[in-house]
């Protein structure tokens, strides 16, 4: 069994005064690709929110890339999060600037000075997504699929343990998310990255089966691939 770099047990917290997550318990290992599925308001941003930081857990045990979320200081929160990669659906790049200086920020932001390890890993990562040639063009230059790219490669970056996906596809056609899907499925076999992803894509979850949690009502159970 590989070492579990996200760990819930009975895990409660609330948004406001809102119960948003109920008794959750699960693990995910060491290169392992789950989905998390359910309906909009089911809780499954608020589990990932929890999973980053933003939502603190009011009961339960939350380990994170071996950080305990309920006792976390806000001085250790960006130590965990240089742990993670996090691949929103609405990309959240800067649009005032190229792809190189989008992830040289990140880099910057995260404690990394030396003018050329930075320009060296932003290489490295843009290779990886297939966009070396891009760095110089600016978000808007590019395509739903490619600006999708420079997310994961942004979140890519501190070579995290595990990768956040809060549906990385909900912009993007068919066969754009297909590819999408490929490359973080690769991420997991390849360098042995953990993949929580977000998802309403039934078909892409049918056509790539893979171990799914089905959230309802801020509680989650367990589903076969073959039951989505």
């Amino acid at each position: 069994m590989q070492e579990s770099v996200i760990k819930l047990s009975h895990a409660t917290a609330y948004q406001g005064e809102s119960l948003v997550i109920n008794d959750v318990s699960f693990e995910i290992a060491r290169g392992e690709f789950v989905y998390l599925v359910g309906k909009t308001g089911s809780g499954k941003s608020s589990i990932l929110k929890m999973l980053y930081g933003d939502i603190i857990p009011a009961s339960g045990d939350v380990t994170v890339a071996g950080f305990h979320l309920n006792k976390l200081s806000s001085a250790k929160m960006p130590y965990l999060r240089r742990k993670l990669g996090i691949v929103f659906q609405d990309f959240q790049l800067l649009t005032d600037r190229s792809v190189h200086d989008n992830l040289r920020f990140v880099l910057k932001a995260t404690g990394w000075n030396d003018k050329h390890k930075i320009a060296q890993r932003i290489n490295e990562v843009l290779d990886y997504v297939k966009l070396s040639t891009k760095g110089f063009k600016m978000p808007y230059e590019l395509s739903g699929g490619e600006q999708q790219r420079v997310v994961i490669a942004r979140a890519l970056l501190n070579n995290p343990k595990i990768i956040l996906a809060d549906e990385p596809t909900g912009n993007l056609d068919p066969e754009t998310s297909d590819e999408i899907v490929r490359l973080l499925i690769e991420l997991c076999e390849h360098k042995g990255t953990a993949m929580l992803m977000a998802s309403h894509d039934y078909l892409t979850i049918k056509k790539y089966p893979a171990r799914t949690l089905f959230c309802e009502h801020g509680k989650i159970k367990e589903t076969a691939p073959e039951a989505v």
